[in-house]
């Protein structure tokens, strides 16, 4: 029989809240948190908008020297697991730390030191590197940092996988627990695209919406005039917990994680497939891991990032796996309000969604004003404000360029 895990702790460093609490709050106001970039001069950039981070400072929380030493992706990352940490209490003393381990996500992990860094070589025609330019630079350099900040001697790495990047961490944290490789993994992502290479390349690839007079309502999932999604920084911590492990030092549990779920769509380089075939796997899979049936989930988190073609075939996978239940159960898209944090997506996801679950209410997909007449008008996409009902199960996908995707499952804690 396979070990249950609980969730004991959760941070958030998001573009509406730059804690948990207030990430959630945010979300129930149907909160933008679009505006103008102000992390470089966009003048000649076709998108000069986003979801940045504000008010934040990393001296604040990192101490200056350190601080100089970590990309911004670290930094959010720390600040985010931090919070989670200290919300589960697992740095209690006596708890055994070589059982804790830390599974980090990042799609791209340290853009910014990248573009500082081949700048300047190209500027000043010489090789004169940062010495941090590589631990700043590579992916699991947060999951190591995390590491080294709390003492957890249990596996660490980090899992890249572009937009389903946090949720694959979810699911190899789940498993190690479940197979009893340790008692309590730290687990989530972080992302800083916000930057000349991340909105310029994403800008070449027709991906962002250019929607520069109206940041707020440019994120607009399932709307007729949805034109590309809009980016967004940030990080998502939450910390698993074998259960008996939980209840042994007495600590506080918002939820079960129930199962996960993971597939390819084998199909294009960075559209989905129009059906949503992979999609559909990756949620049978994640029901089928959970034992549960379609016609027990109550609300689904869906990837939902406001493109032309990504949401309708999220629609259609859903629809595939789920039938008339589809109808049924509550979808909101809360990239609507924090923008699509890439890798880190998934990880504030997972936190609305564990948030749904506890307190019963589903937070809105806003800014919708034209019906699409692709999209099946039985669906309850949650528009415009939370709705209350009972959540017992919630489901969160995530699913990344290259055809990556991975969905879990929250259930209600019951002894």
């Amino acid at each position: 029989m396979f070990k249950r895990i609980v969730v004991t702790g959760m941070g958030a460093l998001t573009p509406i809240g730059n804690t948990m609490p207030e990430f959630w709050d945010a979300l129930l106001k149907g909160t933008s948190g679009a505006g103008p970039i102000t992390r470089f001069n966009t003048e000649h950039y076709k998108t000069k908008f986003a979801c940045e981070v504000k008010n934040f400072d990393p001296v604040n929380f990192i101490d200056k020297k350190e601080v100089r030493r970590l990309d911004r992706f670290s930094q959010l990352a720390l600040v985010a697991s931090d919070e989670a940490i200290k919300d589960s209490g697992i740095d209690a003393p006596g708890v055994n730390r070589d059982r804790i381990g830390v599974i980090w996500a990042s799609g791209i992990g340290g853009l910014d030191v990248f573009i500082e860094e081949i700048t300047n070589l190209a500027l000043n025609k010489v090789p004169r590197f940062n010495p941090f330019f590589i631990p700043k630079m590579i992916v699991d350099i947060a999951a190591g940092h995390i590491s080294m900040r709390w003492g957890l001697r249990g596996p660490n790495y980090a899992t890249v996988a572009a937009c389903a990047s946090s949720n694959i961490a979810f699911i190899d944290a789940f498993n190690l627990i479940r197979l009893g490789k340790c008692n309590a993994v730290v687990a989530g992502g972080s992302e800083a695209p916000i930057s000349e290479g991340g909105v310029g390349g994403f800008n070449a690839m027709k991906a962002l919406s250019e929607r520069n007079d109206s940041p707020q309502t440019a994120s607009r999932p399932f709307d007729k005039e949805r034109d590309g999604f809009v980016m967004g920084e940030g990080a998502g911590a939450i910390v698993l917990e074998e259960l008996e492990h939980a209840l042994a030092r007495g600590a506080k549990i918002y939820c079960e994680l129930a199962g996960g779920g993971m597939s390819a769509d084998a199909y294009h380089l960075t559209a989905p497939h129009p059906e949503g075939l992979g999609a559909s796997l990756s949620m049978n899979a994640a029901l089928e891991d959970a034992n549960m049936t379609p016609e027990m989930i109550d609300y689904i988190n869906v990837h939902g990032t406001s493109t032309p073609v990504g949401d309708t075939a999220e629609l259609n996978a859903i629809k595939k796996v789920f039938g008339e239940q589809a109808f049924k159960l509550n979808i909101s898209a809360t990239k609507s309000m924090t923008g699509h944090l890439l890798g880190a997506a998934g990880a504030i996801e997972a936190i609305a969604s564990i948030m749904a679950v506890r307190e019963n209410i589903v937070p809105p997909t806003i800014n919708h004003f034209t019906d699409d007449p692709e999209i099946d008008s039985r669906f309850k996409l949650t528009f415009h404000k939370p709705e209350k009902r009972t959540v017992n199960t919630a489901l969160s996908n995530g699913f990344g360029f290259g055809g990556h995707n991975a969905t879990v499952i929250f259930k209600k804690y019951v002894k």
